[in-house]
């Protein structure tokens, strides 16, 4: 059986009437204890008189030595009260005289009574209990004279009952104020209990994070005062969080639209936050899946960093919030490069950043081998010009007819390291510039019937059939000079390395909504498969001369690659199973 929770009112008010009930008692019980011990003393201080009496009585007459206790007789007439019983008990508990029997030499010893024993210790004693000889109650009160005690009885009647009962007026009293307490503190315990249920109310719209009523009716007293209070501060509150869970909210949405992995710690390496990209940096790097931060501390290529970072998380190191501590260092990992740097604060936090460097760092990479590449491939042109001039210089003799043909070797190289230099004009251009390109409308078809038509004469040399199955519809938003450069750039490739009697096709195979697909296939020599994954590289080289003897610059498939990606599209190349090269390459309708 589950007992319903009693409410707050009801609790304070058992709390409060429990103890007012307890005060009550208290009181009660101990008026009724004072004004009883008060009648019983008016009581004896009444008999006492009486024992004393008796004994100024027995002194005067020396009714001890004399032995006559009959005498006594008289002090009974003498008394006003004919219920008081007067009894004489020596020091031996023998009775000597006794008002009320007649034969007081026949009684039993009296020293064992209570009141005897208390007046033998404590000079009086008091007693209420039933006569053996007269078989009355009794409230006996005896006092000590030394060689004897003088004893003084009332009987106990209903009206000495009567007399040491106390006032009831005063218990009546006790009982209305009880009531009327009672009253108060329902009236009081009721109206605090619905301030605490409103309160609670309160607290639970509150908790729950919602609309507060400003004007909730607390009465004009100390309860409206902390009402209003607590209100204003409830509103300070909501309006401090939801400013900072607007604040936290743009930094979630900054951290998530960050390239970089970002990752705050507590100073015992507690996560505090991190975003999607900390996470993937850490499981490309770590090589495994996990959706923890704090795998970060068990893989090896961050340990250089979290030691330096370690070093200040030590008590003993003071952290100036002006200069902070900050680390840096390049992880390299499956041919990618990540930059990763450490911050540490003043309060021993620290916030880790990985950043994806690969293609800024390829990039850098490229350019190195690039120049170095340049160097290389200008050395050539540049030395046969100088050789060819040199000769005519140094022979002043030489037949016309050779210096012609020196003229013109010379004038070939130069025609040669001109494209050179336009090609990587072009693909610097591509690459670092790509912005500046204009990008207009293009129809396909008549574009590349241009190239065709401007690279006829070699195609004829060598023997080519170019069939170009693009539908005249095909439109896309592009530069035309770059668009014309890739299928310039292939069909020169053909020319160049697939042989005589090549037949060359051009399609537009697939569309879908974002792109034009395209495919360029040749009939010629092929690529051996080793090569196939290079050949968009700058200056790469299947056969070592092989550029040279042809007369390329070894840039245009690297120019053919960049022009496609700067369109958005995307281009891979094959083997075709019956012989020859087929390009597959997109570009972007818009």
């Amino acid at each position: 059986m589950v007992l319903k929770r009693k409410t707050y009112q009801q609790r304070i008010f058992i709390y409060f009437f429990a103890a007012f009930t307890f005060l009550l008692i208290s009181i009660l019980a101990f008026q009724y204890k004072r004004e009883k011990d008060y009648r019983t003393a008016q009581l004896e201080n009444t008999l006492d008189n009486f024992a004393g009496f008796t004994h100024r009585y027995i002194e005067h007459y020396k009714v001890m030595e004399s032995g006559n206790f009959a005498r006594l007789d008289t002090v009974k007439h003498l008394v006003p009260e004919i219920n008081i019983r007067i009894t004489v008990i020596d020091v031996r508990g023998k009775v000597l005289y006794d008002s009320f029997v007649k034969q007081y030499d026949q009684m039993e010893n009296h020293l064992s009574r209570a009141e005897v024993q208390k007046a033998l210790y404590s000079q009086v004693g008091g007693n209420i209990r039933h006569s053996a000889t007269t078989g009355q109650d009794f409230y006996y009160y005896a006092r000590n004279y030394g060689d004897y005690f003088v004893r003084c009885a009332v009987v106990y009647n209903i009206e000495v009952e009567n007399f040491l009962k106390t006032e009831r007026v005063f218990i009546f009293f006790m009982i209305a104020l009880f009531f009327v307490m009672w009253g108060i503190l329902f009236l009081v315990t009721r109206r605090l209990g619905e301030f605490v249920n409103k309160l609670r109310d309160f607290a639970i719209r509150a908790g729950k994070n919602e609309d507060i009523d400003p004007n909730i009716d607390f009465a004009d007293s100390e309860f409206g005062v902390i009402r209003k209070q607590i209100v204003q501060i409830y509103d300070r509150l909501k309006k401090a969080k939801d400013e900072l869970t607007a604040e936290k909210e743009r930094l979630n949405n900054h951290l998530l639209a960050l390239n970089e992995g970002i990752a705050f710690f507590k100073p015992n390496k507690e996560k505090i936050l991190a975003n999607s990209h900390f996470i993937q940096y850490i499981n490309l790097i770590s090589e495994r899946s996990t959706i923890s931060a704090d795998l970060l501390f068990e893989i090896r290529e961050f340990k250089p960093i979290l030691k330096q970072i370690e070093k200040t998380l030590k008590p003993d190191i003071v952290i100036n919030p002006k200069s902070l501590p900050q680390f840096s260092t390049t992880v390299h990992k499956n041919e990618m490069y990540f930059k990763v740097q450490g911050i540490v604060f003043a309060d021993k936090s620290f916030e880790i950043l990985i950043s994806d460097i690969t293609r800024p760092e390829k990039r850098r990479l490229l350019k190195q081998q690039l120049t170095s590449n340049i160097a290389h491939e200008l050395k050539t042109p540049l030395a046969s010009v100088k050789g060819y001039l040199e000769t005519i210089m140094n022979n002043k003799n030489l037949p016309k007819e050779k210096q012609d043909y020196f003229v013109e070797r010379a004038y070939l190289q130069s025609e040669r390291l001109n494209a050179l230099l336009n090609d990587i004009s072009l693909l610097n251009n591509i690459e670092d510039a790509g912005d500046l390109f204009e990008f207009k409308e293009i129809h396909i078809r008549p574009l590349v019937n241009d190239v065709i038509e401007n690279l006829e004469s070699r195609l004829n040399d060598k023997n080519i059939l170019v069939q170009l199955l693009v539908d005249k519809n095909v439109v896309v938003q592009g530069n035309d000079s770059l668009i014309s450069s890739i299928f310039q750039n292939l069909i020169e490739n053909s020319i160049n390395y697939a042989g005589e009697n090549v037949q060359i096709q051009i399609k537009q195979y697939l569309e879908d909504d974002k792109f034009y697909y395209f495919s360029y296939a040749d009939t010629g020599k092929g690529i051996p498969e080793e090569h196939l994954s290079r050949i968009f590289e700058r200056f790469y080289r299947i056969d070592e001369g092989r550029t040279r003897e042809n007369g390329g610059t070894g840039l245009g498939l690297s120019i053919v690659k960049n022009a496609v990606q700067l369109h958005k599209g995307e281009v891979s190349v094959r083997n075709r199973s019956e012989g020859g090269l087929e390009f597959l390459f997109s570009i972007a309708k818009e």
